[in-house]
């Protein structure tokens, strides 16, 4: 069973309680439909186990297949830089059939970021580096698709795009 190489740190970013017993570790990608599956059934899981459940995300951009997913992650990681991480991932996937860079400057100017500042961020080293980061930390991790999952550190592997799946295997965590 691969186990996940790169520990948690302050540059992850959670939902959920970070004094959690479980915690769910997604590297997902922007652009991919099965990721956008798992984001809904992610959205279930921190309602039905509201308080007991960590979730962190972290970037795992599939360039070859979806040439906006880097884009879309630096986006997100723009959007971080000013409180608004969480808004900009929920608004890609929710409307990742029309991804593009002119759909995520008007995301960004409905989630009232400083477009300004929002710009600069989006093409600096620094917020490439940190998705860069991720995705090492991922191949590392023996990830090679997205959605990946894991789950207090060992990967999930019989996760079917199924809520059931991915709330069982949350169960058997606590």
């Amino acid at each position: 069973m691969s186990k996940l190489r790169m520990p948690l740190n302050e540059n992850d970013h959670y939902q959920g309680n970070q004094d959690s017993k479980v915690t769910l570790v997604e590297y997902g990608d922007y652009q991919c439909q099965h990721c956008k599956i798992a984001h809904s059934l992610v959205g279930r899981l921190l309602k039905e186990f509201e308080g007991e459940l960590l979730f962190v995300f972290r970037n795992f951009p599939l360039q070859e297949a979806h040439p906006v997913a880097m884009m879309a992650a630096l986006a997100a990681e723009a959007a971080y830089l000013q409180g608004k991480f969480w808004e900009m991932h929920d608004k890609i996937y929710e409307d990742q059939e029309n991804l593009d860079g002119n759909a995520l400057l008007s995301y960004a100017e409905e989630l009232n970021l400083d477009l300004h500042d929002f710009a600069d961020n989006w093409k600096s080293n620094e917020l490439l580096s940190k998705v860069e980061k991720d995705f090492e930390g991922g191949i590392h991790s023996g990830v090679n698709g997205t959605p990946t999952f894991f789950i207090n550190g060992d990967r999930l592997n019989n996760y079917d795009e199924t809520y059931e799946s991915l709330r069982d295997a949350v169960r058997r965590a606590f």
